[in-house]
């Protein structure tokens, strides 16, 4: 059976599970490799450099083409059967081997949009770039498995909540990730810690326990949250 994967241009840089191909013949096994300048790559052959540890960030399509051939690729396919390997938030796996001080950051991206309604809200535009890098990695058509969709991981009942139509248009998205992470400032007082723990793990969970909940997943998306923060504002200067 032949095997054609497609490069990905997603950041992630953490876990995804080895994909097992069978034939008559032989069974090969689809390894994630992430280059050097962070381009993700999804290949069966052997290429000399060592296979990252899986992360949950991508979504990621397998279908087979109309040639027969067996393929695995971020973009969904047009009608073709597909199988979906769904990953989750970026940056809330407490097992990351990310180094959230050097992996490269989206400086750039969506910028006009970010600042024109970051400033419209008061909120700083680079705890929002920190806040999409941690939710999707950039992806604007990220999907997680609970349904939060697109740049900042809207959830339905939140997109709806803030008055967004469509949560993969990413200005919708900006615009209602934005309007709730300005309410939980708000509502924490400016606190960045909590209103991210919020973000992350709803207010009444932050409420419940007085602070950021015990949660190994919010207590990492909450620290690397804050590193990327720093690193997004320095970015800026």
């Amino acid at each position: 059976m032949r095997v054609a994967v497609k490069s990905l241009t997603s950041h992630a840089i953490t876990c995804l599970c080895l994909v097992m191909l069978c034939s008559a013949a032989a069974a090969d096994s689809v390894r994630r490799i992430v280059h050097d300048d962070g381009r993700v790559e999804f290949t069966n052959t052997s290429s000399g450099k060592s296979a990252r540890a899986s992360t949950r960030s991508e979504t990621v399509y397998k279908y087979t083409d109309e040639n027969g051939v067996v393929t695995f690729s971020e973009a969904r396919p047009a009608g073709a059967r597909y199988d979906v390997i769904r990953f989750e938030c970026y940056a809330c796996s407490p097992d990351s081997k990310v180094n959230w001080h050097r992996t490269p950051l989206f400086v750039g991206r969506y910028e006009d949009a970010i600042e024109k309604t970051a400033r419209e809200y008061d909120v700083d535009p680079a705890l929002v770039q920190a806040v999409i890098h941690a939710e999707s990695a950039f992806n604007p058509q990220a999907v997680s498995s609970k349904g939060a969709q697109g740049l900042m991981q809207l959830m339905p009942a939140t997109a709806r909540e803030v008055g967004i139509g469509n949560a993969l248009d990413a200005e919708q998205n900006i615009r209602g990730g934005v309007t709730y992470l300005s309410r939980m400032l708000s509502l924490h007082n400016g606190d960045i810690k909590l209103a991210t723990a919020a973000y992350n793990a709803g207010p009444g969970a932050v409420r419940r326990h007085g602070g950021i909940p015990p949660y190994a997943e919010t207590q990492a998306y909450v620290k690397r949250v804050g590193i990327l923060h720093e690193r997004y504002r320095l970015a800026s200067n």
